[in-house]
C-alpha cells in the first residue's frame, strides 16, 4: 500500500506501480479512453481557471475521505504522490461522466468506509483524521473490497494521465516512472538508441 509496505515486501516503489497498472486495468483504461481524456481535459480547465476544490459529485467532505485514500494508494514520500498529482478532480469527474454507473459503488463505500472507521477506531471521526499507520491498518482491512479497488484503479489512472489532460499535475507521475513524455519517435526510436 505505502512505500514502507512496498519495500518490505522487496518490490520497488517504481515497479509496484507500473505493474498496478497493467492487466485488466489496461483493458478497461483502453476501452474507457475517450471519456477519460474528457474527463481529464475538464480537470485541466477547472485547475487552470481557479476552480481547484469545486467538485461535481463528491461533497468537499467526500473529495478529503477519498483524496486520503488516494493519498495511502499512492503515498508522498521521497517523491510526491497522488494528492500532489491532484487525481481527486480525475474521480470526481470521472464519476460524472464515464464511471457514472460507479456512482452507488462509491456512495455506499464512503458509509462503509466510515463504519470501519469508527468501529476500528471509536474515538477517530472519519478516516481523513486518522494517523498514516491508522489509514494503512484500516485500507489493508478492506483492500479486497470492490470500493477499494475501484478507488485504486481510478488513482492510479489519473496519477499517470497525460498531463495536458489533467491528473499527473507537473508530469508527478511519469517522473517517477521513468517516462520522457513523448509518444512519437523518429528512428531510430529513442534519443538514447546508439547505432552499432
Amino acid at each position: 500500500m505505502s512505500k514502507r509496505n512496498v519495500k518490505k515486501e522487496g518490490i520497488p516503489r517504481r515497479s509496484w506501480l507500473v505493474h498496478s497498472a497493467t492487466g485488466a486495468g489496461a483493458a478497461w483504461v483502453a476501452s474507457h479512453w475517450p471519456a477519460i481524456l474528457a474527463a481529464q481535459e475538464h480537470a485541466q480547465r477547472a485547475t487552470n481557471a481557479g476552480q481547484a476544490g469545486r467538485y461535481e459529485f463528491l461533497s468537499p467532505e467526500q473529495a478529503a475521505e477519498v483524496e486520503s485514500m488516494a493519498a495511502q494508494i499512492i503515498p508522498t514520500d521521497g517523491t510526491p504522490g497522488a494528492r500532489e498529482a491532484k487525481v481527486i478532480y480525475f474521480i470526481d469527474r470521472a464519476l460524472t461522466q464515464f464511471d457514472r454507473d460507479k456512482q452507488p459503488l462509491y456512495t455506499q463505500g464512503l458509509r462503509d468506509l466510515l463504519s470501519e472507521t469508527r468501529e476500528m477506531f471509536p474515538s477517530a471521526g472519519k478516516f481523513s483524521s486518522l494517523t498514516s499507520a491508522q489509514q494503512i491498518q484500516l485500507l489493508t482491512a478492506i483492500e479486497r473490497t470492490p470500493f477499494f479497488e475501484q478507488v485504486r484503479l481510478h488513482t492510479i489512472i489519473g496519477f499517470f494521465a497525460d498531463p495536458k489532460y489533467g491528473g499527473n499535475q507537473d508530469k508527478i507521475g511519469w517522473k517517477l516512472i521513468g517516462f520522457e513524455g513523448q509518444f512519437h519517435w523518429s528512428p531510430p526510436f529513442s534519443p538514447h538508441y546508439k547505432q552499432g
